[in-house]
């Protein structure tokens, strides 16, 4: 039987892009960013790197497809180097296929990098992928928040919660990250803002507003994984190692039976008890230190808290409202600003989550530093609540 992941590779380095507008940078550029941090956090030379994995969504990133766009403009030293995409969490997906790579002793030392130039295509959320009339006209493609916003319909009927009160919990949500977003010179927006602007702003899709939704941004960020025998030999102390790594994606027992309610998202709870059993975690409220999950909107957030066992089902309201997710609660959850702050270069996000947690369990997250984090997670979801791909990472300090 498998033993998984458990503290079989660590990080030996990491990078990330700023987020934001970059009408100044190419996507090559993007990846020489995140990539250049990365190596020099690393302490290695390009001649030490086996393989390569890539993570974005666009069918063309500047010079080609496949995995030619990171090999070229990183002048990468003649390794393989493997395109992966998979909806949102291709980040995640990229991650998970290097340290499998390194903990199998297929090499010794790889690189993940995601990148995604959004502001450029002309496109005002997530581009589309649209095959004119072979689509038919059944199938579900209405747009995002059009999406989750039926998961915020669904969460507050079958809990009963009170529309007004949703919607001051999904308002927390958004606060709460602006606030830690203002302290993180990496994101996006970085500026905070008041319940009351939060309420008041322009609906998107009952009951989320502007401030609910994620921006569109352009990124990179970048992880290098080896054993953690390897980084000990090449000088690397307070090791972080990977606990656990999961990804399901749906089968399509959502929208074919009617068990599913709707209301929370099946694949991230199946992928949380997985990810738990394999870290040895038995009791997360109590464990998880800290969290960074896909709060594509607000509601999937608040909903996520529930479907990673972090709050009890229906009670994640309460908890926001309590601040049990803020900077200073229980369990601090999107200390960096998340999607929200950041925005959502497909191909990025995952690892941009899992560089917050990798800086925060090294002690080296500034203004937002936490007090002594031990565990973190990264939640990163594909595609929408009924149909979709979920990625549970968990991180620690080596022994943790």
């Amino acid at each position: 039987m498998a033993a998984g992941i458990r503290d079989k590779v660590a990080i030996l380095g990491m990078g990330c892009s700023k987020f934001g507008e970059r009408w100044d940078a190419s996507p090559e550029d993007l990846m020489v960013e995140a990539y250049n941090e990365a190596m020099a956090d690393a302490g290695i030379v390009p001649e030490q790197l086996d393989a390569a994995w890539f993570s974005t969504h666009m069918d063309d990133v500047g010079t080609g497809r496949g995995g030619t766009p990171m090999g070229i403009a990183l002048r990468l030293p003649d390794i393989g180097v493997t395109r992966v995409e998979n909806f949102c969490a291709g980040g995640s997906e990229a991650i998970r296929a290097a340290a499998y790579a390194v903990a199998a002793g297929a090499c010794d030392i790889a690189i993940a990098l995601g990148v995604e130039k959004l502001k450029d295509t002309g496109y005002g959320g997530l581009p589309v992928a649209t095959v004119g009339t072979y689509i038919p006209q059944w199938y579900p493609n209405a747009v995002a928040p059009a999406n989750f916003a039926q998961l915020a319909s669904a969460y507050r009927s079958k809990h009963g919660v009170d529309a007004a009160l949703l919607k001051r919990a999904i308002a927390h949500v958004s606060v709460k990250s602006h606030a830690n977003g203002a302290k993180n010179p990496k994101a996006h927006f970085q500026k905070a803002v008041s319940e009351e602007t939060v309420l008041h702003a322009p609906i998107i899709a009952e009951p989320l507003g502007l401030f609910d939704c994620a921006g569109v941004s352009d990124g990179a960020a970048a992880v290098i994984v080896t054993t953690p025998e390897i980084a000990r030999r090449l000088g690397k102390r307070d090791l972080v190692t990977f606990k656990a790594l999961q990804i399901v994606t749906s089968n399509g027992w959502e929208l074919q039976s009617n068990q599913w309610d709707g209301s929370y998202v099946h694949t991230a709870r199946v992928a949380a008890r997985r990810a738990y059993a394999e870290a040895g975690i038995t009791k997360p409220r109590e464990q998880v230190s800290m969290t960074e999950v896909h709060d594509c909107f607000s509601i999937t957030e608040l909903v996520t808290m529930e479907d990673l066992g972090l709050s009890d089902v229906g009670g994640a309201v309460h908890d926001v409202l309590d601040g049990v997710f803020d900077a200073d609660g229980r369990i601090p959850c999107q200390i960096d600003g998340g999607l929200k702050c950041f925005g959502h270069p497909i191909g990025a996000s995952g690892i941009r989550m899992l560089y917050e947690m990798y800086l925060q369990l090294q002690g080296r997250a500034g203004p937002r530093q936490l007090s002594n984090p031990t565990i973190g997670l990264t939640h990163n979801l594909g595609g929408q609540p009924s149909q979709n791909v979920c990625s549970v990472s968990i991180v620690g300090l080596e022994g943790a």
